[in-house]
Order: C-alpha cells, then structure tokens, then sequence
C-alpha cells in the first residue's frame, strides 16, 4: 500500500516538473518570434553586405549554375547606407512572402529554345555573289540589322561580307565589327547556313555594284525576286541601310530559325566585353538579387522623343536644337505635353522611383543603371537615389583603368550594359526603345527570365495625380500599379500581330518585333515530366 502511493506521488511531481518546461520552453519561442517580427519604424540600419538570407539559397544555387567567378568590390567602391524613411509595418511571414512574389520569375511553361534546322534544310550552296552591309543606328539597332542580313544572305544566294558598322551616327563611334562582336566566332557558327567572309576577294574591289535600299519589312517573293535577281548584272550589291528589312512574320520556320540561331548563339560580343561584362555581373551578383534598370534618359533619346517634363526652358530649347540639326530624324515639332500623355516618353528617374516603390521593392535593393550619361547628370538622379541609395553602374563597379579600352566607344559600353541587362535577376526599361526590345527577347529566349514593362500611358496619368496632391503615394496608388503589371512581367506569350484596321507600311510598323519575342517560331513548349498524382492535369 505504502509502495503505491510513493509511486503516484513521484508521478505527479514529474508530471509537475514536465508541464513547466513545456510553458517554459513556449513561453521562449513566444518572446523570441516576437523579437524577430517587429522593427522599429523610427530608423532603419546600415546597409549588410548581401540581401538578406530569404535570397541566399536561390543566390547560391544560380551561383552554381554559372561558369564565372565570384568577384568582390574593387576597394574604391564603398557600401552605401540607406537613407531613414518610411517603412512597411510587415510581420515576418507577409515580408518574406511578398519578396518572393517580388523577384519570382513568371512561370515558363515548359518553352524552350528550339532552332535546330528542318530534315529539308541543305547547307549554303555555290554563291551567286557577295552581300555587302553597312548598318545603321546604335549597337542594338545594328545587331538586329545584322542578324536580318544572315537571313537574306541565305534567302538571296549571297556570300555575306562582315558587315561594316555605323560611324556616322549620333554617338560618332569608330568600332569595327571584330571591336564590339567575335569575328571568328560569328563565321564559323553560320558555316552550315551562309558564306561569310572577313573581306571582300581584291579582284572584285573596283567591279560595279549595285547600291541597294532594300525595302522596309519585305518578304520571301521581294528577295527571291527583285533583289536575286540582280545578280544577273552584278556581282556585289551593297544594302545600305539593315535595319527593319525583313518581315517580322509570314516567312518559313528555317529561315525564323536562323535569324535565331544568328542573334542568340552566332553574334556574341568580344571576348574582351564578354569578359568584362562577366566581371560586372559578378560584381553586382555579390550584393544578391538585382534590377537592371535601363533608365533612357539620356539627351539623345529626349531630343529624338522631343520629351520635356521637368526640364528647364533652357534644357528644352538645347534638346530642339539637337533635334532640328539631325538630318536624318524626320520629326521635327513635337508637342511634349501630348507625347507623354500618349506614353511615348521616358520615365524620369523621380517616376522610377516612385514606380518602384510602389511595387513593393525595398530601399535596400541593389539598382543597375544601364544607361549613357544621363541628361541633368547627379542632380537628376537625387530623388531615385534617396529611395534606392544602392544604384551602380560600370563607372561603379569597375576601375578606370578596367574601362579604358571601352569608354570612348558607345557600342562597346552599350554592350557591357546589354550584358549585366540580360543577366540581371528583373529587368526593368523606362522605355521601349531598341535596347529594352533587344533585351526582353533575349531573356524571353533564355527561359522567359522576368522583365517588367512599365505601362507608361497609365503611369504618367497617375503620377500627374500624385504630383497634384489629388491622389497619395501608398497602399491605393501600390495596388493599383501591382494589378495593373501582374501581365507585364515577361511571360510567354506569342508575338503580336499588327494592330486591326492598320494598312500599308503602318501595318508592318505596327507588329511587334521579331527580335522582342521569338515565340513561336524559336520556341516550343515541351511535355510537362510524367506524374503519378491522380490529382495532376492533364
């Protein structure tokens, strides 16, 4: 009897004993959950050397996936502390799951590049003569020149001469082909496909050719008619301009095929860019995550757009100048007011900021400006950089001395951007010129990586309201910006078509580029991999 009542005894004082370690124990997680989730409103801490550790796992596994070294900030790069403000009042779990929405890619859908030519395709016959090009425009306009200039190359039965760079443009640069591409690299990726040759053969440098405009957007019958048969004549025709002069659809799926293949796998940069351009990459890499901004506000761009808002009369009066003594800008009156009230001006860099802020990216993140000078210089940049303090670019991120043999040429620079462009994490352009399309489509092309649109006509309607104290920068401005961009951030999709009721050269001009969304002709959705979830779909 005595036995048992010891033994009921011991059990209630363990049973006593175990109970306060459990409210112990959950009365620590409790304090120490609590510690975690709240921050102070008051003042935000100096800048860490990465993101924070939600990104750290994905950062690593990209990491591995690249071939190129992790590099550190040269010295004279110093860490940027962010700038007291306001700050969401997010508990743990709603902040990281809204970063997570914020850098996710958009789903891919199983597309995948495919470029491989058809059973019926032969490789380049006996040359019927020599193709010469000289492109025109800035390096991303060139680059679609030249890619459309391989496919006419093989359409006409032509031997493709390297084509000669534009020197006359605005930026006046001096780079040749084998400055800014891989020469050696470009002739023998197209080998199967067309001739193409450093030079053309002495014997033929004083033989008449033709000098040829090859008309804007045309398709199979114009080149296989018109243009080939020139070749009776001639020997040589020269095209003197290269951009937009194929047709953006209605051509056979090899020779689409081709234009991809040439601009994705034949056409990359010089080893001494692609090198660089990798160094900076890194370079940004080592703080995390991060935007490419193509921020076109540069005084070419504003004089070409004739966009004057925010600018001084005297700023506005210099940009008229410059656009009335380029010749070969054919619009010369401008109204500044209905062009941004249409969206077809750039977004200031105090938009930028507001545009990001709204979609919910925090002050710390890591910023990449692909952009030239920008017009105003330091003191146009004031208001996005006491948003975002952390805004790099090359002159940042690398030394003088790693950029001199780049800096006094534009396609070179603007090829460098172009780089840390495709490979950032989101990219976003302030507007849609030749650079944002040429890299959207690349990134379509290597799995849909997400890239951000802004809907400028929406933009500057609201932006107006903010700036005349009708409506509030905050959640209601946040959400309609998020709702609004949630099918702009670089889904797949396929290429539009023109717009209904357009007619004539309008119709072409109206389709969108081929070169900013590949799909469907260089990209094909694959089998999802078999599942046995009775719940899948199928």
């Amino acid at each position: 009897m005595m036995q048992k009542r010891r033994r009921r005894t011991t059990v209630a004082v363990l049973r006593q004993v175990l109970t306060c370690a459990i409210a112990t124990i959950a009365l620590v997680a409790l304090l120490s959950a609590h510690v975690q989730v709240i921050f102070p409103s008051s003042e935000v801490t100096k800048l860490p050397d990465k993101l924070p550790t939600l990104y750290e796992f994905g950062y690593q596994r990209r990491s591995r996936e690249r071939s190129w070294t992790q590099e550190f900030f040269p010295p004279h790069l110093s860490k940027v502390p962010v700038r007291a403000g306001k700050v969401w009042q997010l508990d743990g779990a709603n902040r990281s799951s809204n970063l997570d929405k914020l850098w996710r890619r958009p789903p891919n859908r199983n597309y995948v590049p495919c470029v491989v030519p058809s059973s019926l395709y032969t490789s380049p016959p006996e040359s019927q003569g020599y193709l010469l090009v000289h492109t025109n425009g800035g390096l991303n306009q060139m680059r679609a020149g030249i890619c459309d200039m391989v496919a006419v190359a093989r359409i006409i039965n032509a031997t493709l001469v390297i084509p000669e760079l534009d020197k006359r443009s605005f930026w006046l640069d001096s780079s040749n082909f084998s400055d800014v591409f891989d020469e050696d690299h470009f002739i023998s990726s197209l080998a199967n496909d067309v001739k193409i040759i450093k030079k053309l053969p002495t014997e033929l440098a004083n033989a008449s050719r033709a000098v040829k405009h090859f008309r804007s957007w045309s398709g199979m019958d114009y080149y296989e008619e018109e243009i080939a048969g020139m070749w009776k004549e001639y020997k040589v025709i020269r095209a003197a301009k290269s951009d937009s002069r194929l047709a953006n659809n209605n051509l056979p799926p090899d020779i689409q095929k081709l234009r991809c293949r040439a601009c994705y796998r034949a056409l990359r940069f010089a080893p001494e860019i692609e090198a660089m351009g990798k160094l900076l990459v890194d370079r940004m890499r080592s703080y995390g995550p991060y935007i490419a901004l193509h921020l076109r506000y540069e005084k070419d761009m504003l004089a070409f757009s004739g966009c004057t808002n925010d600018l001084s009369p005297e700023e506005a009066e210099e940009l008229k100048e410059i656009r009335e003594n380029t010749t070969w800008w054919k619009v010369k009156d401008i109204d500044p007011l209905e062009q941004r009230a249409k969206g077809y001006c750039p977004l200031t860099p105090k938009e930028v900021g507001m545009f990001l802020s709204a979609l919910g990216f925090p002050s710390k993140t890591p910023i990449y400006i692909a952009a030239g000078e920008i017009y105003g210089g330091e003191s146009r940049m004031s208001d996005l950089r006491s948003r975002y303090p952390l805004l790099m670019n090359k002159e940042k991120l690398a030394s003088a001395a790693e950029l001199e043999p780049f800096v006094n040429h534009a396609s070179q620079m603007a090829a460098l951007d172009y780089i840390v462009s495709v490979e950032s994490d989101i990219f976003i352009p302030s507007y849609s010129g030749n650079m944002a399309r040429a890299v959207e489509g690349h990134r379509r092309f290597l799995g849909h990586r997400k890239t951000i649109s802004p809907d400028r006509k929406v933009l500057v309607r609201l932006f107006d309201k903010v700036q005349m104290g009708t409506m509030k920068e905050g959640s209601n401005l946040s959400t309609r910006l998020i709702e609004i961009h949630k099918r702009r951030q670089g889904s797949p999709r396929k290429r539009k078509g023109p717009i209904s009721g357009t007619k004539g050269m309008d119709r072409f001009r109206s389709e969108e580029a081929f070169y900013v969304n590949p799909l469907p002709d260089c990209l094909c959705q694959t089998e999802p991999p078999y599942t046995n979830n009775s719940h899948a779909t199928k």
